[in-house]
């Protein structure tokens, strides 16, 4: 049966994208903790904001890092639970679980396209460290290798 085929590609790609989806969200949570703990700190009745004030200043990055790194750890986050939805899809690999793995593999694609938008916007901008260019290269692939899940996981086939 040809559905039986995808089943070990999408259990290969579910397995690669959990292990990105971590790394993602362990360099996203560093750069998060980062930013809150050397942000903008403003004490003192006499100091202003600065004339170009983000409320998502990430000091080790460019007016994108901030959008960049929040979409991450969404896309993360949902990436990361949607690859449990499809590991349990492959365990029964039948039409009735097939709805609720695609979904949340549509959902977590979506998420990581709109995060690698924001990638391609801070590789435009140039200043950011090696940690954030890791981030930006998963989820580029993520970008990828996710719509290759969804199509992996529509393999299953209705029993003739």
């Amino acid at each position: 049966m040809a559905g039986e085929q995808m089943k070990p590609v999408a259990s290969l790609l579910l397995v690669l994208n959990f292990c990105m989806y971590v790394i993602v969200l362990g360099i996203g949570g560093w750069a998060m903790n980062r930013a809150i703990d050397h942000g903008f700190e403003i004490a003192g009745p006499d100091l202003k904001l600065p004339e170009h004030f983000s409320p998502i200043y990430f000091p080790m990055g460019n007016a994108a890092t901030g959008f960049f790194v929040v979409l991450a750890l969404l896309a993360g986050v949902v990436g990361a639970a949607s690859t449990i939805s499809g590991l349990s899809h492959i365990r029964s690999w039948t039409v009735g679980s097939l709805p609720a793995a695609a979904a949340a593999a549509t959902i977590a694609w979506t998420l990581t396209v709109l995060a690698m938008g924001f990638a391609w916007k801070e590789i435009e901008l140039h200043v950011r460290n090696a940690r954030l260019r890791t981030m930006e290269a998963f989820l580029i692939i993520l970008s990828v290798t996710q719509l290759l899940c969804i199509a992996a996981v529509h393999g299953v086939r209705r029993p003739a």
